[in-house]
């Protein structure tokens, strides 16, 4: 079983940075596969970034390459999203998740665990 804490969200103006952080709980964290998705108001969630099991592997959806960064300190049981160059499109909250296959993801379907989200607001 693992639980998941993200933090970091707010507010910030367009072209701004922010960097999420996802607290994971469980012994066998390094071996999970990790990723995040957003669900804006009214929309489906959709895939942000992911990365492997191994921590080699990144993934990132179109609308957020070069601009995002995934990244794992499994020293202390924590994923990072490192958001720069942010847009009023990106306003969403963020849900990190979790899967204990070995592998790289890019649907939600793929994952077993999920955080309850933090609320990232870009103002124009």
């Amino acid at each position: 079983q693992v639980q998941l804490v993200e933090s970091g969200g707010g507010l910030v103006q367009a072209g701004g940075s922010l960097r999420l952080s996802c607290a994971a709980s469980g012994r066998t964290f390094s071996t999970y596969a990790m990723g995040w998705f957003r669900q804006a108001p009214g929309k489906e969630r959709e895939f942000v970034a992911a990365l492997s099991s191994g921590g080699v592997s990144t993934y990132y959806a179109d609308s957020v390459k070069g601009r995002f960064t995934i990244s794992r300190d499994n020293a202390k049981n924590t994923v990072y999203l490192q958001m720069n160059s942010l847009k009023p499109e990106d306003t969403a909250v963020y849900y990190c998740a979790a899967d204990w296959r070995v592998g790289i993801f890019h649907e939600w379907v793929d994952y077993d665990y999920w955080g309850q989200g933090t609320q990232v607001t870009v103002s124009s």
